[in-house]
């Protein structure tokens, strides 16, 4: 079950608006992702917070698992777009799993738009997991 998020609170995607003029539309099915980075970061967020019902539901049919289970000891640190280009984004996102360890997952992403709705396909690239520098 997600997480409830207060509407005024800073959006979980890093983007500095709050939640009710960001992702919180696009989790509540009032206002669709316009553009692939706007969907990758309300995919995040969905993360962040336990929405595991979005992340499938912007999943693309032909990729998406039949099931997500996410697991609610981690915690979603920091995210960082790269680059927003045509149906690709780059991104970095920064991970704490349930025994304390950081890491730092680096991925491109494919994104495509069936029907006016933009859905997430794959990792372009392999996505890479790093502990953090420091």
């Amino acid at each position: 079950m997600p997480l409830a998020y207060p509407p005024f609170k800073s959006c979980p995607c890093g983007s500095g608006r709050s939640y009710a003029h960001c992702c919180g539309p696009a989790h509540d099915g009032s206002r669709p992702a316009q553009t692939p980075e706007v969907l990758m970061r309300s995919r995040y967020s969905a993360y962040a917070l336990g929405n595991a019902p979005y992340v499938l539901a912007t999943w693309h049919p032909d990729t998406r698992p039949s099931d997500l289970h996410l697991n609610p000891a981690t915690r979603y640190l920091w995210l960082k777009v790269h680059e927003a280009c045509g149906e690709e984004v780059e991104f970095s996102a920064a991970l704490q799993v349930d025994r304390g360890e950081r890491y730092v997952l680096r991925e491109r992403s494919l994104f495509t738009q069936v029907d006016g709705r933009w859905f997430y396909v794959d990792d372009i690239t392999p996505p890479t997991l790093d502990a953090p520098e420091g």
